[in-house]
């Protein structure tokens, strides 16, 4: 393997934008808080990062539905294979199959193994015992990662999770008592291969666990999508990382959403952290920028008068083993005034992301309205949707719908429900649903 930098602790910067001006009773101060990491991501050797060791967890979907077509099958071999070759040396890993239980499949005695010539060859050896047989219970396979990843001293701790199809094998509640298990323990890229599995399933799962969901509607294209998620978590400087909201006395948080890449709601994963003061979770970073969209309701005010409605810090764990500690902040402010054209001037990237979260919400309720049989729901829903992609430069996003609907008039929103839809093409609109251009600063 080659050798790689040594690798550095990322630099963070918070930068704020907002309109901070209310009218008289205005009491939503709204503010966008662009989040950059720079400097760091990089693993070295031995498989460390800037913020320590890293571990890999890769649950392969081996229920009996795999085997049809066979292809799905070798296309998750393939995958595996390629994302052990992608592994740095030193990174600890696993490889688990799953079906109606878990299984280690690499290394067998259930611990982890790490990364080298030697490990490499036999994992990918060991990939002839994936073998489709059983049911599905994904829970079982998330508890056995997390197992995995608990019992060794690692600072970045990641699964990829491959399916095929429904988690029929265990209750909703079991799954998401998993979820609730294993949440802040390690992060979690989810993956659909072909079309008989349930988007809001898998893209419950990434979301829980802060993770990226996709679909590969052809095994072929498993490879090249693992060997990319791979390239990603070796790419991972620092995990843990946290936005504090404090609030003064009277102000409330409305909401907390990540807003690009794609669209996260963290508002009910808050944990209080002292007086008027909560973090959310963000996960692992490497050199990357996130949008956050903040809402925070204050008191009415007097004309003049201005107040500090939050303080937003970044938390990130301490590499020496210390206590986290703050390493940026911003401000988002209120100020009241009778001034119209200061109060009524909608700051651009507030506006761009209150546009993509209804983007994201409107594929969401169409696809819902058009597979209940809702028409007139669904063409009006999805027509908003491409006169929101349109306004807003999200090309991507305009492409897959124009594959569900025929577009007449992107400005006006008018389209026609196509008769006949593929179901991939249905399933990938859905699956990227709340991914996000950014804004134009």
């Amino acid at each position: 393997m080659a050798n790689f930098a040594k690798p550095s602790v990322p630099q963070f910067s918070v930068d704020v934008y907002q309109n901070e001006y209310l009218p008289v009773g205005g009491r939503d101060v709204d503010a966008v808080v662009t989040v950059t990491a720079t400097g760091g991501g990089t693993s070295g050797a031995g498989g460390v990062t800037a913020g320590g060791p890293a571990g890999v967890v890769i649950m392969v979907d081996c229920s009996g539905s795999m085997d049809y077509p066979p292809a799905k099958m070798e296309g998750a071999r393939a995958a595996t294979a390629a994302a052990v070759d992608t592994l740095r040396d030193g990174t600890s890993f696993a490889v688990v199959a799953g079906n109606h239980v878990a299984t280690p499949v690499y290394p067998a005695h259930g611990r982890l193994a790490v990364a080298g010539a030697r490990t490499r060859a036999e994992a990918k050896e060991s990939l002839a015992r994936l073998t489709p047989d059983g049911g599905t219970a994904i829970g079982t396979w998330l508890r056995l990662a997390d197992a995995l990843l608990g019992g060794e001293d690692l600072a970045i701790r990641h699964a990829v999770l491959l399916t095929d199809g429904r988690n029929e094998h265990e209750s909703p509640e079991a799954l998401r008592a998993a979820l609730d298990a294993c949440a802040g323990r390690f992060t979690c890229d989810a993956r659909g291969v072909g079309t008989d599995w349930e988007v809001k399933e898998v893209t419950g799962i990434a979301s829980a666990l802060l993770g990226s969901a996709d679909i590969v509607a052809d095994p072929a294209g498993l490879a090249a999508d693992f060997t990319a998620m791979m390239e990603n978590v070796m790419g991972k400087g620092v995990a843990d990382v946290a936005l504090r909201l404090w609030t003064p006395v009277g102000a409330e948080l409305v909401f907390v959403k990540q807003v690009a890449p794609s669209v996260v709601d963290l508002t009910g994963r808050r944990a209080d952290t002292g007086p008027r003061a909560g973090e959310y979770p963000t996960g692992s970073w490497g050199d990357e920028s996130r949008d956050y969209h903040v809402r925070v309701r204050v008191p009415a005010n007097a004309v003049g008068q201005e107040m500090l409605a939050a303080r937003v810090s970044l938390i990130v764990p301490d590499p020496a083993g210390g206590d986290a500690r703050p390493v940026s902040q911003g401000l988002i402010r209120a100020v009241w005034t009778h001034d119209v054209a200061m109060t009524t001037t909608i700051n651009p990237q507030v506006a761009h992301y209150t546009g993509q979260a209804e983007l994201a919400d409107a594929i969401q309720e169409g696809l819902d309205a058009r597979k209940s049989g809702d028409r007139d729901g669904a063409t009006a829903k999805l027509g908003r949707a491409v006169q929101l992609a349109a306004a807003s430069g999200n090309a991507d996003t305009a492409k897959l719908l124009s594959k569900v609907v025929d577009v007449v008039d992107a400005a006006a929103g008018t389209v026609r429900l196509k008769a006949k839809v593929a179901e991939a093409d249905e399933m990938t609109l859905e699956t990227r649903s709340t991914k996000t251009v950014r804004v134009k600063r």
